[in-house]
């Protein structure tokens, strides 16, 4: 695939194959080759409606909406307004947390790359005005510690939500404001949905959830959550064509094609870069940058970001060796099983290197002494409990919470089996994945504080 045509009639050929197996109502494709963009799209907004999808409709790009709020802040970093190793208190002096030492050390830095130590799974609707933002953060002054600022690794949407607020006390303007005068405007991007208001005047992707009691998944009742969520990924919308003119101005060193320059070159490097190596973390890479996500760091090296809103999830791809990026936006079905299904074979055939194997489980794994680990893990959405029958077996007990059960998620029970040093991994996938769960921070009894698999939730029980 060395040709634009090659890798577009790839596209027409299987996205909508691959689409119809995986369960995937409506998708969208674009690849960046060459400077160029390719895209196509498949299937349907809505089950309810039928209407056709097409390269022009918006999709909802969830978490990857935390790379543009890092933008944001690598902007202002680049105009010498934030020092990323500054306390973000330097620049937002009301920002409090239940510690209110840990508050006053937290770094822009530490934000940035997931490692605030405070609780992160928080997602209370502060209202649809202009301060929703600013509501969202007074409300974690309560907010507990499950860790010190910089010792772990630990995904934080809340996290984010701070940054947004510093983006808007620093720009004087809304989040969404500052994105799109910042970046939307200067790339060019027609498409950029910040909000439902401006979502509504596009074809606009619907999410899909379930399945029902017929086995097929349905329309979501609800399409956006919160906009006092939005810096951390809770509505941003825009077409394929779009997100990937983002990912290609982080390719070209931070221009546009007209040769604005959105963000420095040494910014981008910056982002891209590693700063939290992570344990083994199923679909998250083995480092993190500044809003990156490293999926792979030697080879070909390849980085991006996922996100997953009320029944749609979003892939987004990018190696610099090769100068290409692949976006896949999704509205229900198996997304993931879709991602590997496109990306894996164009990153084969364009760079040599498909995506980094995904772990699975040994065929024949060893007997573990879950004695370290067996108890309760909590966090504000979820709770996990970890134990071990007469027979030896491991299993993992989760209950959802709080937005969780909203959103329709149920109670599970996996088995567990040994992976690697303090680790165990699920015996069955669960959403086209095998998850590893690593256990952390052993007490003088040697049992683990922390299970981590991608969130660190800290021992309860």
């Amino acid at each position: 695939m060395e040709s634009h045509k090659e890798v577009a009639e790839f596209l027409q050929t299987e996205l909508a194959r691959r689409a119809t197996a995986r369960g995937v109502p409506g998708a969208a494709v674009a690849v960046v080759i060459d400077g160029e963009i390719i895209d196509h799209a498949v299937g349907v907004f809505s089950t309810a409606t039928a209407v056709e999808a097409t390269p022009e409709s918006v999709f909802q790009i969830g978490s990857i909406t935390k790379v543009w709020t890092a933008t944001l802040v690598m902007q202002l970093v680049d105009e010498g307004l934030v020092d990323l190793d500054e306390p973000i208190r330097t620049y937002l002096p009301d920002f409090h947390l239940g510690d209110d030492a840990v508050a006053a050390s937290i770094t822009v830095r530490q934000l940035l790359t997931h490692q605030g130590g405070f609780e992160g799974d928080i997602f209370t609707d502060t209202g649809r005005g202009d301060d929703a933002i600013e509501k969202f953060v007074n409300l974690l002054a309560d907010m507990p510690q499950t860790f010190s600022p910089g010792q772990m690794f630990s995904y934080n949407n809340a996290g984010y939500i701070v940054l947004g607020f510093l983006i808007e006390r620093l720009r004087e303007k809304t989040w969404e404001q500052a994105l799109m005068e910042h970046i939307a405007a200067p790339l060019g991007l027609k498409h950029i949905s910040p909000s439902p208001y401006e979502a509504i005047l596009h074809r606009v992707a619907v999410g899909h959830v379930g399945p029902g009691e017929d086995g097929v998944e349905t329309a979501a009742p609800l399409w956006a959550m919160a906009r006092s969520n939005e810096p951390a990924g809770s509505m941003l919308a825009m077409t394929a064509r779009d997100l990937a003119g983002f990912a290609r101005m982080h390719l070209t060193g931070g221009t546009a094609p007209d040769g604005t320059a959105v963000l420095s070159p040494s910014a981008v490097e910056a982002m891209r870069a590693a700063n939290v190596h992570l344990p083994v973390i199923t679909g998250l890479g083995t480092a993190w940058g500044l809003g990156w996500e490293i999926a792979r760091d030697d080879g070909v090296r390849l980085y991006g970001h996922d996100g997953n809103t009320i029944g749609q999830a979003s892939f987004l791809r990018i190696t610099q060796d090769a100068q290409l990026a692949v976006v896949l936006l999704t509205n229900g079905g198996d997304g993931i099983g879709l991602f590997h299904d496109i990306v894996d074979p164009l990153l084969r055939e364009i760079t040599g290197e498909g995506m980094p194997a995904a772990p699975v489980p040994a065929t024949e794994p060893r007997l573990v002494d879950a004695t370290p680990y067996v108890g309760t893990y909590s966090n504000s959405i979820f709770d996990m409990e970890v134990s071990q029958d007469d027979a030896g077996r491991v299993w993992l007990d989760q209950r959802p919470k709080g937005l969780l059960v909203e959103m329709g998620e149920q109670p599970s029970r996996d088995e567990l089996l040994s992976f690697g040093e303090d680790s165990l991994i699920m015996r069955e996938e669960k959403n086209g994945m095998h998850i590893v769960y690593t256990f952390l921070a052993p007490d003088a009894d040697g049992r683990h504080s922390f299970v981590q698999f991608g969130r660190a939730l800290a021992r309860t029980a």
